[in-house]
């Protein structure tokens, strides 16, 4: 994978694999990382429909792509990482403003929409690289649901975040109720921010633990993130995968079915060239080198 020296801004080499994209721009910046930015920031990168799609391929695609070991999503522009769901293109949606009268029929169309939704912003949850998320500015409704696929968060000090939804009539369908609770300890904060659609800040979101790290300015966060990644990419792709998906089977099942399914992945796993080779290095004193997963 190309690497670009020009690491203070975030930037990269463009991958070419990911030049269809219009909503997306794909780079790496560092070897075997890839940059995911946002790019609607006119629009405070809010999402319309074509974007979620498109979200969702691009990390379908970054889960299967070798050259990847790690993923770093940011949004264009200074002054939203994302603004959320695009709400004047939702208004327009025919599925949601249909005259369908039937309420089944028109319910049937609701739910394989959202159904189709969840699964695009799922998609970063599900990609097999690691992802950091490095946000800033506006952070509102989408972001958090989006956020919460991401495996580790990092803020600049001036996000404003928010789980808007009550403010715009519904309660958040695309993923924050299902994950921001197990990943926050605080049931009584949870329900404090989604009941409420009340602005949080950075050093709150960092207090309860819904990020990791707070930085000056976007600049920072990002080049943090892009850093953070690298440290990532360089380590045994089949540790860090395995990793990832053991923390996510752990979220969701009881630690019994989790010890058994880690007996059968590490049965596997180490067979595998890297960890005699990790093994070795540690030994030796030296930097190991891993083949592409």
């Amino acid at each position: 994978m190309a690497s670009s020296s020009s690491s203070s801004s975030g930037a990269g080499s463009p991958l070419a694999a990911y030049s269809a994209y219009k909503f997306f721009t794909v780079t790496s910046p560092k070897p075997f990382v890839a940059h995911v930015q946002i790019q609607r920031p006119d629009k405070l990168n809010a999402f319309s429909e074509a974007m979620w799609l498109e979200f969702g391929r691009v990390f379908q695609q970054l889960s299967a792509d070798a050259d990847v070991r790690a993923v770093v999503l940011s949004g264009a522009g200074d002054k939203a990482f994302t603004a959320g769901l695009d709400v004047q293109s939702a208004s327009q949606d025919s599925t949601l403003m249909s005259d369908q009268k039937d309420p089944a029929r028109k319910a049937k169309g609701m739910r394989a929409q959202i159904e189709e939704f969840q699964a695009s912003i799922g998609a970063m949850e599900k990609c097999e690289k690691p992802v950091v998320a490095a946000m800033h500015g506006i952070a509102l409704g989408l972001a958090i649901d989006i956020s919460c696929t991401a495996d580790i968060r990092i803020c600049a000090s001036n996000t404003r975040f928010a789980v808007k939804e009550v403010d715009i009539g519904l309660a958040a369908d695309i993923g924050t109720l299902a994950r921001l609770p197990k990943i926050v300890g605080s049931t009584s904060w949870v329900k404090d921010v989604c009941l409420t659609a009340r602005d949080f800040s950075a050093q709150e979101a960092l207090a309860v633990g819904f990020v990791s790290q707070v930085h000056e300015g976007k600049e920072k966060t990002v080049q943090v993130a892009i850093d953070l990644a690298a440290n990532i990419a360089e380590k045994s792709p089949v540790a860090v995968q395995g990793t990832k998906e053991l923390l996510n089977h752990a979220r969701d099942h009881s630690t019994v079915d989790t010890l058994r399914y880690t007996q059968l992945w590490n049965s596997v796993a180490l067979q595998g060239a890297d960890f005699p080779a990790a093994i070795l290095s540690v030994l030796k004193k030296q930097k190991p080198t891993f083949a592409k997963l």
